[in-house]
């Protein structure tokens, strides 16, 4: 439960960011966007950095990583020891985290691209469509960390997979309609599952680790899936899309959860109580 808040920021981060962008389109003329408008926002959001290192050099140590400052077996290097000593748990996190990364950001870059240019919507329409189906995204992550502290974190992420991979086989059906009702309630459905994977995530990556790297080892399992599937997703669904059409981009969103659900078999015991 305590683990999913700050996985809230991800829905708040977007709802500003998206809004932001929605009224500065709707202030300036497309020009003046494209030419310099565009940047205010990244220029802006160095407050948020200010408050994000204030936050990080004020918050104390875990109950946890205490005991191990005290009993004197802190790691040198953590991120070699997480390299030499933790490799499976270090693969299996990263494609646990596979689906949560393409699912978002198929939800978000592709679709808005998309949207935007295949299917008629202007950038202020479907950026206001984003923004409602963001607030599902937050509403279901509550609810999703108290489904994972009933369940159990990994048969809560499994669930999801699941749902995610049949989630896929509607996504050419569902936003290639065009049509303002199924898109939205493709919007909304997408963002829902988008928030019951994220929400327990973060826990479930700390508990691949024991304490003395478990700040680490989550870091890089959580960096290395956004590689994998964020930064790579938008590239991958637009070229299925134009060349074999939108039943394609969801069959690589099936793949992935398939890929993340096979990884959360495989993870069995390997996750430790917290």
């Amino acid at each position: 439960w305590y683990g999913m808040f700050p996985q809230l920021g991800a829905p708040i981060g977007f709802f500003l960011s998206g809004g932001t962008f929605l009224l500065l389109g709707e202030l300036m003329s497309d020009a003046a966007f494209f030419s310099y408008g565009w940047r205010i926002p990244f220029l802006a959001s160095a407050l948020l950095v200010a408050v994000g290192l204030y936050v990080r050099l004020k918050i104390t140590e875990t109950p946890d990583f205490q005991k191990v400052l005290d009993s004197k077996a802190r790691v040198k290097v953590p991120m070699v020891a997480v390299m030499r000593d933790h490799r499976r748990a270090l693969v299996l996190g990263t494609l646990i985290a596979l689906a949560t990364f393409v699912v978002f950001y198929l939800m978000t870059v592709f679709a808005l691209s998309w949207g935007t240019a295949q299917l008629g919507f202007t950038r202020q329409q479907f950026l206001l469509l984003q923004l409602f189906a963001v607030i599902f995204f937050a509403l279901t992550i509550p609810p999703s960390a108290l489904l994972a502290d009933s369940k159990g974190r990994r048969t809560a992420m499994m669930l999801v997979s699941g749902a995610i991979a049949l989630f896929g086989l509607l996504y050419g059906p569902l936003f290639g309609s065009g049509g303002w009702v199924a898109v939205t309630f493709f919007m909304v459905l997408g963002m829902c599952l988008v928030g019951f994977t994220y929400g327990p995530l973060g826990t479930l990556l700390a508990e691949l680790f024991p304490a003395e790297v478990r700040y680490t080892g989550a870091s890089l399992t959580f960096n290395f899936a956004s590689i994998l599937g964020a930064s790579l997703a938008p590239y991958i669904a637009m070229w299925l899309g134009a060349n074999y059409g939108l039943e394609y981009v969801g069959y690589y969103l099936s793949a992935a959860a398939l890929i993340s659900l096979l990884a959360l078999v495989l993870a069995g015991r390997q996750t430790r109580a917290a």
